[in-house]
């Protein structure tokens, strides 16, 4: 059948005294993130425990994911950090994967090691950088080493992901990622303009920093008037050009956890 797509919205929070000002908007992901350590830089899991236990007895929180930092492609160390991270009992351990460079690196070996966390029931997010990455990303191999979701970004901020890649390659990357099984994000210096073109290329999240402190910039403070107009962007029905078809069934296992049934 024919419906319009649900896609959730991903917050990410450079320390504790945010969270009080995005939860009013009920993103459907906090994402505990330091933007002043780069693009994916990481609290410090004590810190990021201490939220986990605070919330624990919250029914209404949202889930809760955390980055494991700007790491080289060096699989025991990003296995390290991810174990750590996992340890906090965070929902979502996210992982920066970028090609190998001229200093070396392994992404294809990052993937598979992870994938040891996989097996013991850590929900991984594989994050690829649009503007590292300029063709196909490995989703397949994220997929074989049981990452829950993945999600495009970009390393450098500023320019949108959506121009940076147009919206034939964000639907193909949302489209592969579906037909693996995996949840898809997108992200990476997202603007109010970009909400509803992304929204009806189906990705099962859309993640924001910048949009959400205004003129702050990404590395400022979370501005309650930007997240008030982000969040009405994100429910603000679509078109009728943004439906799709397809079931519930067809779509990734983030999608399946936020339904507007079982948030109401």
């Amino acid at each position: 059948m024919t419906h319009a797509i649900r896609t959730g919205w991903l917050a990410s929070v450079a320390d504790e005294a945010e969270i009080a000002f995005v939860r009013a908007a009920r993103p459907d992901i906090l994402d505990l993130k330091d933007p002043s350590r780069g693009a994916l830089g990481a609290w410090p899991a004590e810190r990021v425990a201490a939220v986990v236990r605070s919330l624990a007895d919250d029914a209404a929180r949202p889930r809760l994911s955390a980055t494991i930092g700007d790491l080289p492609m060096e699989p025991v160390a990003m296995l390290a950090a991810a174990r750590a991270m996992a340890a906090t009992g965070v929902d979502y351990v996210k992982a920066g994967i970028a090609p190998a460079g001229p200093e070396g690196g392994d992404p294809l070996a990052c993937l598979e090691a992870l994938g040891s966390l996989a097996a013991d029931g850590v929900r991984l997010v594989a994050v690829f950088f649009a503007d590292l990455w300029p063709g196909r990303t490995p989703l397949e191999a994220a997929a074989r080493a049981g990452f829950a979701g993945v999600m495009l970004d970009t390393a450098t901020k500023g320019r949108s992901l959506r121009e940076g890649r147009g919206h034939e390659g964000l639907t193909t990357f949302v489209e592969e990622a579906r037909a693996l099984g995996l949840m898809s994000g997108l992200a990476g210096s997202l603007r109010l303009p970009d909400i509803a073109p992304l929204r009806a290329a189906g990705a099962d999240y859309l993640g924001f920093r910048g949009a959400l402190c205004g003129a702050r910039g990404r590395t400022g403070a979370i501005d309650p008037t930007a997240v008030a107009r982000v969040a009405a962007a994100m429910t603000a029905a679509l078109p009728a050009s943004g439906a799709s078809s397809g079931t519930g069934a067809s779509r990734g296992p983030f999608h399946k956890g936020f339904s507007a049934e079982a948030r109401a």
